[in-house]
């Protein structure tokens, strides 16, 4: 079963004796939902988080548009996965899966964001801090159109079920690893 904390965040409260790697994962869902594309990130959570079987140890948090006050959250997790929309240089509704270093090297690189605080902001404030989880990963969506508007384009739309599937992978991949399989 999952709940709804105040914040907005999901956790998955089912532990199992077998099934639990003891491993606590945040999932931010980055974006704003006024700003039509930009917006996918929370729709990428959305579907994410109703996956069954529910996953043990995962928090799934709407991120809205960032703030450092995050970076508490990052203290109790062992791994972070962030997904977004990001201009990747790609066709709209595209979307690209990078992991640690790689997910640093792009944000170090990438345009200034449309957030108040960026992700880059984030991940450097944990690092300083000692905070930043080993394992990380980023699902970058590429939008078609950042602009004033309550729904995602045609692409961008296509594009939430293969991200979430990539999320899913993910997550399954390191509670694996995390088990010893």
């Amino acid at each position: 079963a999952a709940r709804h904390d105040r914040s907005g965040s999901r956790r998955n409260r089912k532990r199992s004796a077998e099934g639990s790697t003891g491993m606590r994962t945040l999932v931010l869902g980055i974006g704003n939902p006024l700003m039509s594309d930009d917006g996918v990130g929370l729709c990428v959570l959305e579907a994410l988080s109703r996956q069954q079987p529910a996953l043990d140890g995962v928090e799934y948090l709407d991120a809205g548009t960032l703030s450092l006050l995050l970076l508490p959250r990052f203290e109790h997790c062992d791994a972070l996965l962030v997904l977004d929309a990001a201009q990747l240089g790609g066709a709209p509704g595209d979307v690209r899966v990078l992991h640690g270093a790689d997910m640093d090297a792009f944000f170090r690189s990438a345009r200034g964001s449309v957030h108040e605080v960026g992700i880059r902001d984030l991940l450097d404030a944990a690092r300083l801090t000692g905070t930043l989880p080993s394992r990380r990963a980023f699902v970058g969506v590429q939008p078609q159109r950042v602009a004033i508007g309550s729904s995602l384009s045609p692409p961008l739309h296509a594009s939430i079920a293969p991200a979430a599937a990539h999320a899913r992978a993910i997550l399954e991949a390191w509670q694996a690893d995390a088990r010893g399989h």
